[in-house]
């Protein structure tokens, strides 16, 4: 188990409000683990534990890129990451999970097998997740290229599970007729929205689009022409007020993080000169969590 302790540590000006933002991170290359950082209004972020990892590998060789963080309807929260660039030779397709009832103490990191039917997958990018209330399951997705080459050639795949320990077999979930990475997916009223990047290499394309479904299962459909700038990627979404908050990481030189806002999911405002990041952040995800529990995570520190 991994096991935290909170000691009297003010890192972050009292949060007030019904709700406060917690934004996940990785550095570099994925090595050092999962970072975090605290926002009452999505605009300036505070780090928790003196900006250090708040959780670190635990397997041998294991990268925690691109986590994903998300909240079950009961009550657990669950992480997911990215584990490796590519599968070992002879080693499965597989993704890392925790979960947690409290975001302080962690279950141990386990690995989930993937695309075991597409014997040669390469690697599994990005994975996120999405709770379907109808089925009662859980939609896990991820992009994946199949087959060899120089180039990779990205779709959306997914794996559905109800108690985190049986997954179904993996699935085309998403292809919009290109290669795409770093899906994720809100809902808004009655529809779903996807945001993913258009990974286009001859010419390059990078930039985010959006798809659109009644159902977190899909189908997805009417795709979007690029909203965002270029040579951005691993978007988040939340909603504060009446605005969702799209977060993304500009990774190409000079790297950083940025954001927009929207209403309607046609118009779109840069508010990245608003916003405060932390220095070399990438790819996370943010989610909406109660004032208290931001209290708590703002004492948080490892030992």
């Amino acid at each position: 188990m991994i096991s935290r302790l909170l000691l009297p540590l003010v890192l972050v000006a009292p949060l007030l409000g019904a709700d406060s933002y917690l934004f996940t991170s990785f550095r570099s290359n994925g090595e050092t683990g999962v970072f975090a950082a605290l926002s009452t209004d999505g605009k300036k972020w505070t780090p928790i534990n003196n900006d250090q990892p708040w959780i670190k590998p635990e397997q041998p060789g294991m990268l925690m890129r691109d986590p994903w963080l998300g909240k079950g309807p009961d009550g657990v929260w669950h992480m997911l990451w990215t584990w490796g660039w590519t599968k070992d030779k002879s080693g499965p397709v597989r993704i890392g999970h925790a979960s947690s009832k409290d975001l302080v103490t962690w279950s141990s990191q386990e690995e989930i097998r993937l695309m075991e039917n597409y014997p040669d997958t390469r690697n599994a990018w990005a994975p996120e997740a999405v709770w379907d209330s109808g089925k009662r399951e859980w939609i896990i997705f991820w992009a994946s290229t199949i087959g060899g080459g120089k180039e990779y050639d990205h779709r959306i795949y997914a794996t559905r599970t109800k108690d985190w320990k049986s997954f179904t077999r993996s699935e085309l979930f998403f292809d919009p007729g290109f290669n795409s990475i770093d899906s994720t997916i809100v809902r808004d009223g009655s529809r779903w929205v996807m945001i993913f990047k258009d990974e286009r290499q001859n010419p390059p394309v990078k930039r985010l689009r959006l798809s659109f479904s009644d159902s977190p299962q899909g189908p997805w459909t009417c795709v979007s022409e690029p909203f965002s700038g270029v040579w951005v990627e691993g978007p988040t979404a939340v909603k504060i007020g009446p605005d969702w908050h799209i977060y993304f990481d500009h990774y190409a030189k000079p790297q950083h993080y940025g954001a927009l806002t929207t209403r309607d999911w046609k118009s779109f405002t840069d508010v990245t000169g608003a916003a405060t990041f932390l220095q070399g952040q990438r790819h996370g995800t943010v989610v909406s969590i109660p004032a208290a529990l931001a209290r708590t995570l703002s004492e948080y520190t490892s030992k």
